[in-house]
């Protein structure tokens, strides 16, 4: 009977909650529910494997970091299953063991190991486990550009190289393909630091970058050789070791590291090279856009790749899946959460160096490919394509990534559908991350009390004139309401930390907010402003600061802005991104005020410009000003700028 008393409220419950303006967040209920066990369940695979290998054998390779560990683990576990697709090669996980195990010892050999003639240490290296670097032993070296060019190996030999020491920092200079992952594996395992450099780089801000980090070597492609001709002396004069990735005419003091690590035996190495003494130890630098300048380094920690291994697993990927991989590895999103995320759940990525649109969907039929993972622009060469038999028929089921814009996201699906799109939003720097696992179009997330549970976050608001927080009369930031633009934080722990960037602390500068909801607490600055709907779900809205996105890649403006600065006929320049349409992101503009009584030389910048900065930084339009009377900023003048009726 009681029952049937309660059957018409149950029925009558939905129109309660819609009057009460809460069946709009509660009709995701059932999802969010479903991604909170999924996050849980991750999350406690990923301690289990992390408790397994600080309880492992510290002489084996199942005790070593957690790239190092996962790895053997996979090697084990799914010896004989596809790892690795590039081109007609193929590589199983106990292959990409056995060629990592040989990138080790060849670094170690450099760090002064002798393996003895069998390949067995002989304990007559230098490195040996009672002389381990010291977890953040690198870190005092890394940024600091005078101690850096000014070692013994630099001073006494007059740029020659300095030999390895351990806990060293390594620069890879390679495009995307086995040799860039064997190495990446290999330092790691021999407990040296990598440091992913962008390929484009060439003079001062490939020196930057260098710099920066503290590299002590640095491991380049043959084929950029002929580019890098006119820095070989500038990096000679600091010290580094040189290597190329191949054979080939090297230059003298240039030899080939893969013709060394042939030459080692394939045997596991001692896992306590590797294991860090902190889980938030730095392992990794990836290069980000610099706000105020040129790139910087962000620390990339032990914690960091063992949250990684489970970006698959949150996207609902399996390891019977086949992951397309077409994105840069000097990008998190190719190295970390492209590679990483596969190992995390043992699967097939098929790697290539260059994205081909037309190439996009033979590839998926050859290989039977069913998970894509996307920059928004490779999404739009594709619908831009010209149809084809390949695109019909194919397995892709999911395609997990950012920067895809609603337009581009319709047109995609209605073409190569039925296909999810997971759209997800983070930083490389940052300690937040946001999954769109509904699908629903155009979002980058969901803020339900569920997910902001498991991953903390918040939106506060934000002044766009002053480029601050709003604070209320107690000092404390303020939550946005829905629909209402925000700057997008989150608290800063054990569990979440905030590394920064090698150099000094100035470099992370406006990074950490404190005092945010209550005295004392410290939150992480995105940089990003989001807006959260009526339905919880997420949205990007807008960057702060001066960077704009191109080509799926950060742009700082003041670093372009500098470049164009050095040339002595141009008085000022101010440097923006302006929308084009079909295209992602924005695009350069350098609006340029001549010297006076100097003309413009096109030949001569195009050169300046060519030489120090990447194709995706240089602008694509020029804007020639000339000096006049400056406008007063009225009030009217004002609203109209912020309307758009009025450009300047």
């Amino acid at each position: 009977m009681a029952a049937l008393l309660l059957l018409p409220l149950l029925l009558l419950l939905p129109l309660l909650l819609l009057k009460l303006h809460l069946w709009p967040q509660l009709r995701w209920l059932p999802a969010d529910l479903a991604f909170a066990v999924r996050a849980l369940c991750c999350k406690r695979a990923l301690r289990a494997r992390a408790l397994a290998a600080a309880a492992a054998d510290p002489e084996g390779p199942e005790g070593g970091c957690s790239l190092a560990w996962r790895l053997a683990e996979l090697a084990q576990q799914r010896a004989a299953h596809t790892f690795l697709i590039h081109g007609s090669r193929r590589f199983s996980y106990s292959e990409a063991e056995r060629e990592s195990n040989r990138a080790a010892r060849a670094f170690l050999r450099a760090l002064g190991w002798d393996w003895g003639p069998d390949g067995g240490d002989s304990g007559e290296g230098s490195a040996g486990e009672g002389e381990r670097a010291a977890p953040g032993a690198g870190d005092a070296a890394a940024g600091s550009g005078a101690e850096f060019a000014g070692g013994d190996g630099a001073a006494r030999g007059g740029g020659a190289a300095a030999p390895l020491s351990p806990g060293a920092t390594v620069a890879l200079l390679l495009p995307a393909g086995p040799e860039f992952l064997w190495l990446w594996f290999g330092l790691a395992k021999a407990g040296l630091r990598t440091a992913f450099v962008p390929t484009a780089l060439r003079r001062g801000p490939l020196l930057h970058c260098l710099r920066s980090c503290g590299a002590r070597a640095l491991v380049l492609a043959p084929e950029f050789l002929e580019s890098l001709e006119p820095d070989l002396p500038a990096l000679r004069a600091m010290g580094l070791h040189l290597w190329a990735a191949g054979p080939g005419t090297h230059p003298a003091g240039i030899s080939d590291l893969l013709a060394e690590v042939s030459a080692e035996v394939d045997g596991p190495v001692p896992g306590y090279l590797s294991s860090p003494q902190s889980i938030t130890d730095t392992c990794l630098y990836i290069f980000t856009s610099g706000t105020t300048g040129l790139p910087k380094a962000a620390r990339i920690s032990h914690l960091k790749i063992l949250q990684c291994q489970g970006f698959y697993q949150l996207c609902g990927v399996h390891q019977e899946d086949v992951i397309y991989l077409a994105l840069p590895l000097y990008h998190m999103s190719g190295s970390l959460l492209g590679i990483v995320g596969c190992m995390g759940i043992g699967a097939t990525v098929v790697l290539k160096s260059k994205f081909s649109a037309g190439q996009f969907w033979e590839d998926c039929q050859q290989h039977r490919v069913t998970v894509f993972q996307y920059i928004g622009e490779l999404c739009r060469y594709l619908v831009n394509q010209p149809p084809s038999k390949a695109e019909r028929g194919h397995k892709v089921r999911l395609a997990v990534g950012s920067g895809l814009r609603p337009d581009t996201w319709e047109r995609f699906v209605r073409r190569f559908g039925p296909l999810q799109v997971l759209e997800t939003y983070g930083l490389t720097e940052g300690n937040v991350a946001t999954i769109n696992y509904t699908g629903q179009r155009g979002a980058v997330g969901r803020a339900s009390w569920l997910y902001k549970h498991i991953f903390p976050f918040s939106l506060i608001r934000y002044d766009v004139t002053t480029g601050e927080p709003i604070r209320d009369p107690q000092g404390h930031c303020m939550a946005t309401s829905p629909g209402e633009p925000g700057l997008l934080v989150a608290p800063v722990s054990q569990q979440s930390p905030f590394l920064g960037y090698a150099g000094g602390p100035e470099l992370a500068q406006g990074k950490l907010l404190k005092d945010v909801f209550r005295p004392g607490d410290v939150f992480f600055n995105t940089g990003d402003l989001l807006v959260c709907d009526d339905q919880g779900f997420l949205r990007f809205h807008d960057r702060t600061g001066d960077t704009f996105r191109w080509k799926g890649e950060n742009v700082a403006t003041t670093e372009v802005a500098e470049v164009f600065e050095a040339l002595d006929f141009l008085q000022e320049v101010n440097v923006y991104g302006v929308t084009v349409p079909g295209h992602e992101g924005r695009a350069g503009m350098a609006a340029l005020v001549l010297r006076p009584p100097h003309a413009l030389d096109l030949m001569q910048l195009y050169t300046h410009v060519s030489e120090n900065l990447p194709p995706y930084a240089r602008p694509r339009f020029l804007r020639l000003q000339a000096v006049g009377a400056y406008l007063p900023l009225t009030t009217a003048r004002y609203s109209a700028l912020l309307a758009g009726n009025l450009r300047i």
